[in-house]
């Protein structure tokens, strides 16, 4: 039977926690990409109100398992793997937030980059080391963090191989939040609840609006912002939203999530 790398757990709170759980130092292998590329099909089918995804409290993940490497032909087969997942986590149509303790080095950076936001320990340490092995990142790394920091940003990271730790992270927008170790994962899931009991269809539509608008000019991205626009009025939520602001002003909705 194949074990179980990467757990789910559905909260009460609305809050869906996905964790690693590959010792000694999460490393993403082709089995632990697929079971989280399940995962998250999964819960952008059934989608909860948030998303936390962890390592655990010591390490996030210290990337690919270097021992499936090999030639072009393995490389394009993880290269899949890692689109496929990353992509599917990516693609959750909720607010997804990484929880980032210990290490978090090449496919496991690429990981919390696929995320919309990132809380780190003040412990942790991102980083692209692919080209200390004379490779390049390909899990999304050379994309999602030029998109975040500014390419300059990333061709450091990236053409040098070197570590960045939390506090640089957090001054140059690589992550949103950094805490003491102890509260990393209940204060992630603390966040998450608060997007929980917002208007989470709208969230998401929000969100596939800023995502796809990134891949094109200023006017493709009005267009795209449009239609969600027209198309969030259309939910239960919208219409609770606006009633109840004009019966009680801003702040007061229950939104049901619908």
């Amino acid at each position: 039977m194949t074990s179980t790398l990467v757990g789910l757990e559905r909260r009460d709170d609305g809050v869906a926690v996905i964790t690693l759980d590959n010792p000694k130092v999460n490393a993403l292998s082709s089995e632990v990409l697929r079971q989280l590329r399940d995962v998250a099909l999964g819960l952008a089918a059934d989608p909860p109100g948030a998303v936390v995804v962890t390592g655990g409290s010591r390490v996030f993940a210290a990337g690919a398992d270097i021992s499936e490497f090999g030639g072009p032909a393995e490389a394009a087969t993880i290269g899949a793997l890692f689109v496929e997942a990353l992509g599917a986590v990516a693609a959750i149509p909720r607010v997804t937030i990484a929880a980032v303790a210990g290490f978090a080095l090449g496919g496991g950076c690429e990981l919390a980059l696929a995320c919309d936001l990132r809380m780190a320990s003040s412990q942790a340490r991102f980083g692209q080391p692919e080209i200390l092995l004379g490779i390049i990142p390909g899990g999304g790394g050379t994309q999602r963090l030029a998109r975040l920091v500014g390419p300059a940003r990333a061709k450091d990271m990236i053409l040098s191989g070197r570590q960045v730790e939390a506090a640089e992270a957090l001054s140059m927008g690589l992550v949103d939040r950094v805490v003491d170790p102890d509260d990393l994962l209940d204060g992630a899931i603390e966040w998450a609840a608060k997007f929980a009991a917002g208007a989470v269809v709208a969230q998401g539509l929000a969100k596939a609006a800023i995502d796809a608008g990134l891949d094109g000019g200023l006017e493709a991205g009005l267009a795209i912002e449009q239609e969600r626009f027209v198309e969030v009025f259309g939910t239960e939520d919208a219409r609770i939203g606006v009633a109840s602001f004009l019966e009680n002003g801003p702040g007061h909705a229950r939104f049901t999530g619908r």
